[in-house]
């Protein structure tokens, strides 16, 4: 067991975290110069030096620490990650049965009660991504409380923590047991992925967006001419042609969507004469598209919350309405147009705005046919709503 630093916190922030917060942000606390180590064991208390809750030091762009528990004689080990491991999996039993859907989410950080970290289960196979230096120093605690708990395949790691907040390739992903195909197929909703965990920072799929994916295909696709921009490798493509749309089209920035887009079609047994994919900075293409006059029944638009091409910088949070301007120009009257945002420092209100600003300006009007947050694996702590990050809705363009 590690030894527990004592930090006082502000009188101001002592409510909040007894009442089940889990974020220790830098104006949280009297003093951080005690604190030296990232993974260091946290005794949070007040000037009088009652107990508060125990957490550990991981520095991420949320904030410095993560509150582990609120039980004063509950020691930071291996023990109590195998009971948050544990309970976490039969939070997900549902999906363990599951044979349609052989991908999801099994620890969701502070939603399951670790912050900065989330596991995925891919066909047997479980990926531990660790967000800050301080999370991965317990690496080993959390490794060996997961191996007496579940059965595996193989276990992979991303490690999302350098200095400015992008992937730390290190060419170490393979943890143990036995290594995964590549690619390796996983099943959403009966559809089919190919997925490699060992190749950069993401893998060919998003979970999160695995009921939005089910709606296009099961509610709008058919006979539809389907438009998905920031396409990645195509997975909204896909559910909309096994939903029976007419064509799609498939457009992002990135040279490798193309063959990673073809790779999902054919495993899934589309044609691909009918799917087109477009390498191409979007913004660039809807220009394109406005000048050819090109209309499109279904517009699927889930862009980063922010990115830099050599022309354009985008920030949902600031362009988000320009944006969708430029959408509803080219959805065909009548048309949905799939909005969709990963942005966490707005509201579903807020993005919501966003929308009727951008039909407004245009003087168009629109109809909200349904949205969606994170899916049920994507499990969210009751007092921390900021991490429900997923905004979408599904918008009619009017006739």
């Amino acid at each position: 067991m590690q030894n527990e630093i004592d930090l006082t916190l502000k009188s101001d922030f002592i409510e909040q975290i007894k009442n089940g917060y889990p974020l220790i942000s830098k104006e949280c606390v009297e003093d951080w110069s005690t604190i030296t180590q990232e993974g260091s064991i946290l005794r949070l208390i007040d000037k009088k030096k009652n107990f508060i809750a125990k957490g550990y030091y991981g520095l991420q762009n949320k904030g410095q620490s993560w509150v582990l528990s609120r039980k004063a004689d509950e020691a930071i080990d291996t023990d109590f990650f195998k009971h948050k491991i544990k309970a976490a999996l039969a939070y997900r039993k549902d999906f363990f049965a599951n044979e349609q859907t052989t991908a999801f989410r099994v620890l969701n950080g502070e939603g399951d009660g670790i912050g900065g970290l989330s596991i995925d289960y891919f066909e047997g196979y479980y990926l531990f991504t660790w967000y800050s230096i301080g999370i991965y120093e317990l690496k080993e605690m959390i490794l060996e409380a997961f191996k007496q708990s579940v059965d595996f395949k193989g276990i992979y790691q991303k490690k999302r923590f350098d200095t400015k907040g992008r992937y730390l390739d290190d060419n170490n992903d393979f943890v143990c047991g036995k290594e995964a195909p590549r690619p390796l197929h996983v099943k959403e909703n009966g559809a089919k992925f190919a997925i490699y965990l060992d190749d950069g920072a993401m893998v060919g799929v998003f979970l999160d967006q695995r009921d939005v994916r089910k709606a296009i295909r099961d509610k709008y696709a058919k006979d539809k001419t389907v438009l998905n921009t920031f396409s990645y490798t195509g997975a909204f493509s896909v559910f909309a042609a096994l939903g029976g749309a007419k064509s799609t089209t498939s457009v992002d920035l990135a040279k490798r969507s193309l063959p990673k887009t073809k790779e999902q079609f054919s495993i899934n047994n589309i044609d691909l004469e009918k799917q087109n994919i477009v390498v191409e900075d979007v913004f660039l293409y809807f220009k394109y598209a406005v000048r050819k006059k090109l209309l499109f029944d279904m517009v699927v638009v889930d862009p980063p919350s922010f990115a830099r091409s050599k022309k354009h910088t985008f920030s949902a949070s600031k362009d988000y309405v320009k944006l969708l301007k430029e959408v509803i120009q080219i959805t065909n009257s009548g048309g949905i147009i799939v909005a969709s945002t990963n942005a966490a420092n707005f509201s579903m209100m807020t993005f919501r705005g966003f929308i009727d600003k951008a039909f407004k300006e245009l003087k168009i009007k629109y109809k909200v046919q349904e949205s969606y947050s994170l899916p049920k694996d994507f499990r969210v702590a009751e007092k921390f709503k900021e991490s429900d990050y997923l905004k979408v809705v599904f918008v009619q363009r009017v006739k």
